[in-house]
Protein backbone atom coordinates (compact mmCIF):
# COMPACT_ATOMS: atom_id res chain seq x y z
CA UNK A 1 0.00 0.00 0.00
CA UNK A 2 1.29 3.10 -0.94
CA UNK A 3 1.66 6.18 1.20
CA UNK A 4 -1.22 8.15 -0.87
CA UNK A 5 -3.45 4.95 -0.39
CA UNK A 6 -2.69 4.94 3.24
CA UNK A 7 -3.14 9.04 3.53
CA UNK A 8 -6.65 8.86 1.63
CA UNK A 9 -7.71 6.28 3.50
CA UNK A 10 -7.14 7.78 6.82
CA UNK A 11 -9.21 10.58 5.72
CA UNK A 12 -11.97 8.67 4.51
CA UNK A 13 -11.68 7.13 8.09
CA UNK A 14 -12.08 10.79 9.61
CA UNK A 15 -14.80 11.88 7.59
CA UNK A 16 -17.01 8.61 8.10
CA UNK A 17 -17.17 9.10 12.00
CA UNK A 18 -15.81 5.52 12.77
CA UNK A 19 -13.94 5.06 15.84
CA UNK A 20 -11.65 2.57 15.18
CA UNK A 21 -10.71 0.22 11.34
CA UNK A 22 -8.22 -2.23 11.34
CA UNK A 23 -7.42 -3.51 7.54
CA UNK A 24 -5.11 -6.48 6.96
CA UNK A 25 -3.69 -8.62 3.90
CA UNK A 26 -1.12 -10.96 3.10
CA UNK A 27 1.49 -7.50 3.03
CA UNK A 28 0.61 -5.30 6.00
CA UNK A 29 -1.90 -4.89 8.38
CA UNK A 30 -3.04 -1.41 9.27
CA UNK A 31 -5.05 -0.04 12.84
CA UNK A 32 -5.96 2.90 12.65
CA UNK A 33 -8.10 4.92 15.90
CA UNK A 34 -9.30 8.14 16.16
CA UNK A 35 -10.50 9.80 19.41
CA UNK A 36 -14.06 12.73 18.46
CA UNK A 37 -12.89 14.19 15.25
CA UNK A 38 -9.16 13.94 15.05
CA UNK A 39 -7.21 10.87 14.05
CA UNK A 40 -4.85 9.65 17.29
CA UNK A 41 -3.13 6.60 16.13
CA UNK A 42 -2.46 4.87 12.77
CA UNK A 43 0.04 2.14 12.08
CA UNK A 44 1.24 0.12 9.57
CA UNK A 45 2.97 -3.13 10.86
CA UNK A 46 4.40 -5.62 8.23
CA UNK A 47 3.66 -9.32 8.07
CA UNK A 48 5.77 -11.28 7.45
CA UNK A 49 5.37 -13.11 3.65
CA UNK A 50 6.63 -15.97 2.05
CA UNK A 51 8.20 -13.98 -0.95
CA UNK A 52 10.69 -11.46 -0.06
CA UNK A 53 9.16 -7.72 -0.28
CA UNK A 54 11.05 -5.89 2.39
CA UNK A 55 11.11 -2.49 0.20
CA UNK A 56 7.55 -2.65 -0.86
CA UNK A 57 6.41 -3.31 2.73
CA UNK A 58 9.05 -0.94 4.25
CA UNK A 59 8.62 2.30 2.21
CA UNK A 60 4.38 3.35 3.67
CA UNK A 61 5.80 3.22 7.16
CA UNK A 62 6.44 6.61 7.08
CA UNK A 63 3.97 8.16 5.79
CA UNK A 64 1.57 7.51 8.62
CA UNK A 65 3.74 8.67 10.94
CA UNK A 66 3.78 12.18 9.22
CA UNK A 67 -0.17 12.32 8.47
CA UNK A 68 -1.80 12.90 11.73
CA UNK A 69 0.30 16.19 11.72
CA UNK A 70 -0.56 17.02 8.65
CA UNK A 71 -4.32 16.57 9.62
CA UNK A 72 -3.72 18.66 12.79
CA UNK A 73 -2.13 21.77 11.68
CA UNK A 74 -5.39 22.84 9.47
CA UNK A 75 -7.13 22.11 12.62
CA UNK A 76 -5.41 24.51 14.92
CA UNK A 77 -6.25 27.05 12.64
CA UNK A 78 -9.83 26.05 12.49
CA UNK A 79 -9.93 26.28 16.46
CA UNK A 80 -8.56 30.02 16.27
CA UNK A 81 -11.08 31.06 13.68
CA UNK A 82 -14.39 28.88 15.90
CA UNK A 83 -13.22 30.30 19.53
CA UNK A 84 -16.24 32.30 19.74
CA UNK A 85 -18.20 28.87 18.63
CA UNK A 86 -19.47 26.82 20.73
CA UNK A 87 -20.48 23.21 20.02
CA UNK A 88 -23.78 20.94 20.43
CA UNK A 89 -22.51 17.66 21.46
CA UNK A 90 -24.11 14.75 21.58
CA UNK A 91 -24.81 13.05 24.73
CA UNK A 92 -24.61 10.01 23.99
CA UNK A 93 -23.47 7.20 21.44
CA UNK A 94 -24.89 5.97 18.39
CA UNK A 95 -26.35 7.31 14.83
CA UNK A 96 -26.78 11.09 13.86
CA UNK A 97 -29.67 11.77 12.30
CA UNK A 98 -30.66 15.38 10.86
CA UNK A 99 -34.13 14.42 9.78
CA UNK A 100 -37.09 12.55 11.56
CA UNK A 101 -37.54 10.25 8.45
CA UNK A 102 -36.05 10.52 4.51
CA UNK A 103 -38.72 12.26 3.37
CA UNK A 104 -38.84 14.91 6.26
CA UNK A 105 -36.55 18.27 5.76
CA UNK A 106 -33.32 18.27 8.28
CA UNK A 107 -34.49 20.21 11.53
CA UNK A 108 -31.35 22.68 11.73
CA UNK A 109 -29.66 23.92 8.54
CA UNK A 110 -26.53 26.22 7.91
CA UNK A 111 -27.41 29.53 8.50
CA UNK A 112 -30.66 28.68 10.35
CA UNK A 113 -31.33 30.34 14.08
CA UNK A 114 -31.95 27.38 16.72
CA UNK A 115 -33.29 28.37 20.23
CA UNK A 116 -32.22 26.70 23.54
CA UNK A 117 -34.47 23.66 23.88
CA UNK A 118 -35.44 23.12 20.05
CA UNK A 119 -34.59 19.77 18.42
CA UNK A 120 -31.53 19.82 16.17
CA UNK A 121 -31.60 16.06 15.42
CA UNK A 122 -31.68 12.62 16.27
CA UNK A 123 -29.81 10.20 17.61
CA UNK A 124 -30.64 6.85 17.32
CA UNK A 125 -29.59 4.01 20.32
CA UNK A 126 -30.40 0.58 20.50
CA UNK A 127 -33.22 1.47 18.43
CA UNK A 128 -35.03 4.51 20.67
CA UNK A 129 -34.69 7.18 18.65
CA UNK A 130 -33.42 10.43 21.16
CA UNK A 131 -34.35 13.90 20.06
CA UNK A 132 -31.38 16.29 20.81
CA UNK A 133 -32.13 19.82 21.80
CA UNK A 134 -30.05 22.75 21.51
CA UNK A 135 -28.04 24.09 24.54
CA UNK A 136 -27.80 27.39 23.42
CA UNK A 137 -29.58 29.95 21.02
CA UNK A 138 -28.19 31.58 18.01
CA UNK A 139 -26.97 30.54 14.49
CA UNK A 140 -25.77 27.47 13.44
CA UNK A 141 -22.61 28.18 11.67
CA UNK A 142 -21.33 24.63 10.58
CA UNK A 143 -22.63 20.90 10.90
CA UNK A 144 -19.67 18.38 11.87
CA UNK A 145 -21.47 15.26 11.09
CA UNK A 146 -22.99 13.71 8.05
CA UNK A 147 -26.42 11.88 8.53
CA UNK A 148 -26.91 8.44 9.25
CA UNK A 149 -23.42 8.37 10.56
CA UNK A 150 -22.30 6.84 14.37
CA UNK A 151 -21.47 9.60 16.05
CA UNK A 152 -19.58 9.01 20.69
CA UNK A 153 -20.34 10.69 23.59
CA UNK A 154 -19.65 13.95 23.88
CA UNK A 155 -18.60 14.60 20.35
CA UNK A 156 -19.36 18.00 18.70
CA UNK A 157 -22.39 17.59 16.15
CA UNK A 158 -22.94 21.18 15.63
CA UNK A 159 -21.28 24.99 15.43
CA UNK A 160 -23.44 27.53 16.89
CA UNK A 161 -22.84 31.46 16.44
CA UNK A 162 -24.34 32.36 20.07
CA UNK A 163 -26.84 35.56 19.77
Amino acid sequence: MKAKEIRDLIDFIAQSGLAEVNIESEDFKISVKRNNVTVTEAAVTPVVAATPAPVAVAAPTPAPQATPAATETPAASTDADESNLVAIKSPMIGTFYRSSNPDSPAFANIGDTVEAGQTVCIIEAMKLFNEIESDISGTIVKILVDNATPVEYDQPLFLVQPK
